[in-house]
């Protein structure tokens, strides 16, 4: 069963969602938005912050005190690739961080309209290529997002995979956004259950990022990808959201590429749940469960 505080979260977004996101405002007001919304996440004990610089990217190091771990995960943060940063997911980072022992490397991905489809993959590939640089295996670094960023990750396995560069040990999805043509059964018939996304802002912050006739891209739309030859892929989503479909479809193909894939469905969470770490204990819980998966990519 649910715990009361997700109860209250639900009935939080959906009462306060107008508040700061309406369809058609400016993308500005939009990324304002999210900062506010995210101030709330409070940040665990025992983490050291890093800015850095990585070749003309933005990045930052997320390093926990009980980093044990000789890898590093590569985080995406999520936004719609239009809003979103480092500030936005510093708390979530750091909380995957403590629980995988393993330090976090975030990045300022360019974000759309201004810097629409390939900025941002272009950006995550040259962050990875900058960690194989600086003398990271390969073999232990995770590469990890949640919702577009969760997309991301797995447009960047693809990528490298496509480019001939060395694969990461794994990727870690957090309600990923894998079709941005937005075809999925769930995006209408979980539209009520769903107190954070909806398809018309979907379809929005797709067109932001790409034009329509490259929304089924292999690196825009995961889902339509060749599938092999790609490394292991965890993925966490909630059986009330509506990109519920991205993942089922997307595991479903994976499986049959013979991708090493695991999926966990939560009932009940909103969409990218873990964020809510300072408050609910089902986030926790899931952020125990990723940590643990990349720990033993990682060590």
């Amino acid at each position: 069963m649910a715990s009361f505080q997700n109860a209250f979260i639900r009935n939080f977004i959906r009462s306060t969602k107008r508040l700061f996101f309406t369809l058609g405002m400016p993308v500005e007001q939009y990324r304002a938005g999210m900062e506010k919304m995210t101030r709330m996440a409070k940040m665990p004990d025992g983490i050291t912050v890093e800015k850095i610089n990585c070749s003309g990217v933005p990045a930052e190091w997320i390093i926990p005190k009980n980093a044990v771990n000789p890898g590093v995960v590569l985080y995406l943060h999520g936004g719609g690739y239009a809003m979103g940063s480092i500030n936005t997911h510093r708390s979530l980072m750091a909380r995957i961080a403590v629980a995988s022992k393993t330090k976090v490397f975030g990045i300022d991905y360019r974000l759309a309209p201004e810097h629409p489809f390939p900025c941002a993959i272009d950006d995550a590939f040259e962050a990875y290529k900058w960690l194989l640089k600086e003398g990271y295996d390969n073999k232990k670094i995770v590469i990890a997002g949640d919702s577009a960023g969760g997309g991301l990750t797995v447009a960047l396995m693809i990528r490298i995979r496509d480019e001939n560069a060395p694969k990461a040990a794994a990727g870690v999805c957090l309600s990923p956004w894998l079709d941005l043509t937005s075809t999925g059964e769930t995006s209408l018939t979980l539209a009520e259950e769903d107190p954070m996304i909806d398809l018309g802002s979907l379809k929005h912050f797709a067109l932001f990022y790409s034009p329509p006739e490259k929304l089924s891209h292999p690196w825009v739309s995961p889902l339509y990808a060749d599938l092999n030859d790609l490394a292991p892929i965890y993925i966490q989503v909630s059986s009330s959201e509506i990109l519920l479909d991205d993942t089922r479809r997307f595991a479903e193909k994976a499986q049959i590429a013979g991708v090493d894939i695991q999926v966990d469905y939560w009932d009940k969470m909103v969409h990218v749940w873990q964020a809510f770490g300072s408050y609910l204990p089902e986030a926790l819980e899931a952020i125990e469960k990723l940590g643990a998966y990349i720990e033993k990519k990682t060590v």
